[in-house]
């Protein structure tokens, strides 16, 4: 016997109790397409779309727009999403009604970030490509795992004419392609020491020892944290990011859900010596960023906060801890190697993420929006 044609694809403009109950039914979904995110963009404009299948809703998007003046056409932006089933045998279907929905409403380019996967590499791995002379990129090293999901979502997506936005480094003006994760799932806090490096758990004992505490803040040690951050930009020269923007992340993801967002310092007598900022969806958690201070650096701070962190976030019933972007690199000589063995101490993995990818919806537009950004 055949099978019911199912109901066609639509998809329209939702509100954020219809986005966010969406987001309550899924394990996990990054914190770039919580409605949240688009009250911190505030110098883009954000719109939550939803995806239905008759009146069912089968995925939704946080899509920030960033206009052009004097044209009026924008850019139209979905990092690290959109949140649906990228597995779907519908896919291409979804991803040609948000065209269609896009370009009807005068955007002159969709770009998208999958959260998926294409790549993985573990901690053994990493360690013996630093080692070896000849690899300098993860992308040169043998992963241990080649996701078929990931790899199917970049065959369709090229199939479909979107242009992969590649970068060396594996860092973009966007969302990194590479990150760097420690997975929780079935893991207990003994299971996650034992996973560490040596070095990693003489360190943790080593604050202990040394009367390190760290301690979940709140709203009015943002200042703190703002001060350490500033200290820390100049320490590894980029450009650092007003208090407000901070204040105002804090203050939006605080709303929309009680445990959204956490501010942490570790403390030692009457010294901040590190602070972060820890930011949870469901299952998945981040450090997202992170300060500290040159004074007793000895004491191990940063270790300290990072091991509370990932505790915190096993008991929140998070399955994976993300330390966010790491550069394509595993060259002694590059100057963030340093960071790549801090990470890889965690005994986690770098992953390869499918990366951002344009589709030109206007290519006249496309192509002169590319060259702007060329010149500018």
């Amino acid at each position: 016997m055949s099978q019911p044609d199912r109901a066609p694809i639509t998809i329209r403009d939702i509100s954020v109790e219809e986005h966010l109950r969406w987001l309550r039914e899924q394990p996990s979904a990054s914190f770039l397409q919580t409605p949240a995110w688009g009250l911190v963009k505030t110098d883009w404009r954000a719109e939550s779309v939803g995806w239905f299948e008759g009146d069912v809703m089968v995925g939704a998007a946080l899509i920030l727009h960033r206009t052009l003046p004097m044209i009026g056409r924008s850019l139209a932006y979905i990092p690290e999403g959109p949140c649906i089933d990228w597995g779907s045998p519908r896919l291409v279907e979804l991803l040609k009604v948000l065209r269609d929905h896009l370009k009807a409403k005068g955007a002159f380019a969709l770009r998208l970030g999958p959260p998926v996967p294409t790549h993985r590499w573990h901690a053994a791995t990493i360690k013996a490509a630093i080692a070896d002379p000849v690899t300098r990129r993860y992308d040169e090293a043998t992963p241990d795992v080649v996701a078929p999901l990931g790899t199917s979502v970049v065959a369709t997506l090229r199939r479909l004419g979107f242009r992969h936005l590649a970068a060396d480094d594996g860092f973009l003006a966007g969302q990194p392609e590479y990150v760097f994760q420690v997975p929780l799932a079935g893991r207990t806090e003994a299971d996650l020491l034992s996973g560490m490096n040596q070095l990693w758990r003489r360190n943790i004992k080593k604050t202990e020892k040394n009367g390190v505490v760290v301690r979940v803040g709140d709203a009015s040690d943002l200042g703190t944290f703002h001060r350490l951050y500033l200290e820390t930009a100049g320490r590894d020269t980029f450009t650092p990011r007003r208090l407000e923007y901070f204040e105002r992340m804090y203050r939006v993801m605080s709303a929309e859900g009680p445990d959204r967002i956490r501010v942490y310092l570790a403390e030692h007598a009457d010294d901040v010596l590190a602070a972060t900022i820890w930011i949870r969806v469901g299952q998945h958690a981040w450090y997202s960023y992170g300060a500290s201070t040159a004074a007793k650096r000895e004491l191990q701070a940063s270790t300290a906060i990072q091991w509370r962190m990932m505790r915190d976030a096993l008991a929140a019933g998070a399955t994976v801890y993300d330390l966010r972007g790491i550069t394509n690199t595993v060259a002694e000589d590059n100057p963030h190697i340093g960071l790549i063995r801090f990470k890889v101490g965690t005994g986690g993995e770098a992953v390869r993420l499918a990366g951002e990818w344009d589709l030109p919806l206007s290519r006249l537009l496309y192509t002169a929006f590319s060259l702007y950004l060329k010149v500018r």
